[in-house]
């Protein structure tokens, strides 16, 4: 598609259908993507859940592992970002490949499961900051009023430029990986009584029962990286930006949090670091660097744990009004929502709403919740555990549908010999994606320690199903009832094009 200055693209829509290109480079964009991976909260709260719960001590191998299937997956992803760009993301490129149908089923999974995320995060940054306001200030205060007043900055934020939000994310960002870095080479440097070993490398405690729930928990760990292509119509080569971030930020994910699990073993010993995980549960990591950095750098990661929270939620939020943004631009959500802001040219009503859904969902679990302040057992803990869960397996599952998308998209271009290896590297991750996303359902009782027999263990899943069902209803409603917002599902901008070629074809005074 030809285009001129930034000032001056047409849209199908209008400008204010359409969001401001040429906002966000490469850095920018690689900290926005990779602060949505919580690099604190994940070492924290998920590594701890591996080890002890899951029992698996080669944590650190199953990084590598899911780090090289998720860069097979990008090998096509990142090459059909560079002809389709889209702020829909996986519903423009499911939509390219499997149909306008499929397009509207994956929109609805992805807000759901993108809300499901940030919404769990909310959850966890309440705790935290209730925790830390109880210990150093002696103030009581409930999970659930830092996690509104966390939803209102938020959107206070989402509704400003990104140039803005990225300034925030990187600061945030930038403190909290040099401060694992640091606990890295203190575990590393001061091992455990089995000194500095490379057993949790050795592919034999890849096994048990946990593994396979264990590998969906990773997948959760890296979720985010696949976010670039959000971005795509606010950079200025989206040709390039796009697949050059998604490549880097799979490479940083894995390596970092590859290290960040050995250094626990390590630290821990790989004979302890299971019993010790149980233990500490989400204090392993503070525990283990009191010991060696002491009380004061402790205390002073425990806030930047909270920061690290608040750079997710605000990475999540934004990529959740950029969906809604599209699905309303494209007819699947309310056309206001698909309007930008005048003054910033963010997806200012698509942030309006993700906010409101935020504040009900952190209503809803507060209101429930007749615990003192500080109790586990409190809905908070439900929030993140469920809603985090349900967030992973959508996610999975649009990776899969993505994977069988870019298949398809080259096939019908006639590309298929050109991209052979990138659409062998597609359907690989897609098979293995899709058996994790089984394993997922079957295991999802263990995922949110609910019995066996529990009505919980197929309630959440079916969350994803019922998006999933309700997507394609409204896809095939569109396909008889509204045809020609059926066609434009996954085209944005490109839309405008397609329309200003047929009343070309059609010649003057006649009709397209």
């Amino acid at each position: 598609m030809a285009m001129g200055t930034t000032d001056d693209i047409s849209t199908f829509k209008g400008q204010g259908g359409r969001l401001r290109a040429g906002r966000i480079g490469v850095p920018g964009l690689l900290m926005s993507v990779v602060a949505a991976s919580a690099p604190l909260m994940v070492t924290t709260g998920g590594m701890p859940i591996t080890f002890g719960v899951l029992g698996v001590v080669g944590q650190p191998l199953l990084y590598v592992v899911l780090g090289v299937v998720l860069l097979l997956f990008s090998t096509g992803y990142a090459e059909m970002s560079r002809h389709v760009h889209n702020a829909g993301a996986f519903c423009a490129y499911i939509a390219r490949g499997l149909g306008g149908t499929a397009g509207a089923a994956s929109s609805v999974v992805a807000l759901v499961s993108y809300s499901s995320m940030q919404c769990c995060i909310y959850g966890l940054f309440g705790f935290e900051l209730s925790g830390l306001l109880r210990r150093h200030l002696e103030l009581t205060v409930s999970w659930w009023i830092p996690a509104l007043l966390a939803a209102a900055v938020v959107g206070v934020l989402g509704w400003l430029k990104i140039d803005i939000n990225v300034r925030v994310l990187g600061v945030l960002l930038l403190i909290e990986v040099v401060m694992v870095l640091a606990f890295d080479v203190a575990g590393i440097g001061s091992p455990g009584r089995e000194g500095v070993s490379l057993h949790a490398f050795d592919p034999a405690t890849l096994s048990g029962p946990g593994l396979g729930t264990a590998f969906c928990g990773t997948v959760a760990s890296f979720v985010g990286f696949e976010q670039a292509a959000v971005y795509s119509e606010e950079t200025s080569r989206p040709q390039v930006v796009v697949a050059r971030v998604t490549y880097l930020a799979v490479v940083f994910v894995a390596v970092f949090f590859a290290l960040s699990a050995w250094a626990l073993s390590v630290a821990a010993g790989p004979g302890r670091i299971s019993g010790l995980s149980l233990k500490e549960g989400p204090n392993l990591l503070f525990a283990l660097t009191e010991d060696r950095l002491g009380v004061a750098f402790t205390d002073v990661m425990h806030v930047f744990y909270v920061t690290g929270m608040f750079a997710a939620m605000l990475s999540f939020h934004n990529v959740v009004a950029r969906y809604a943004f599209a699905m309303g631009r494209e007819g699947l959500l309310p056309a206001a929502v698909g309007r930008t802001s005048r003054a910033s040219g963010a997806p200012a009503y698509g942030s309006l709403l993700q906010s409101a859904v935020a504040l009900l969902v952190i209503a809803a679990f507060a209101v429930t919740d007749d615990r003192p302040a500080g109790d586990p057992t409190a809905p908070v803990l439900h929030l993140s555990t469920w809603l985090g869960n349900v967030s992973a397996l959508g996610v999975i599952v649009l990776m899969a549908a993505a994977s069988a998308a870019v298949i398809v998209f080259f096939v019908r271009r006639g590309a298929a010999r050109a991209q052979a290896w990138r659409l062998a590297a597609s359907g690989t991750a897609g098979l293995a994606l899709a058996v994790i996303a089984v394993l997922t359902v079957r295991d999802f009782d263990v995922l949110v320690g609910s019995g066996a027999g529990s009505p919980l263990r197929w309630l959440l899943p079916g969350i994803v199903g019922a998006a999933l069902l309700a997507g394609l209803a409204l896809g095939v409603a569109l396909k008889f009832l509204r045809p020609e917002v059926h066609a434009r599902i996954g085209q944005g901008n490109e839309a405008f094009q397609l329309e200003k070629a047929l009343a070309e074809a059609a010649g003057p005074g006649n009709p397209a």
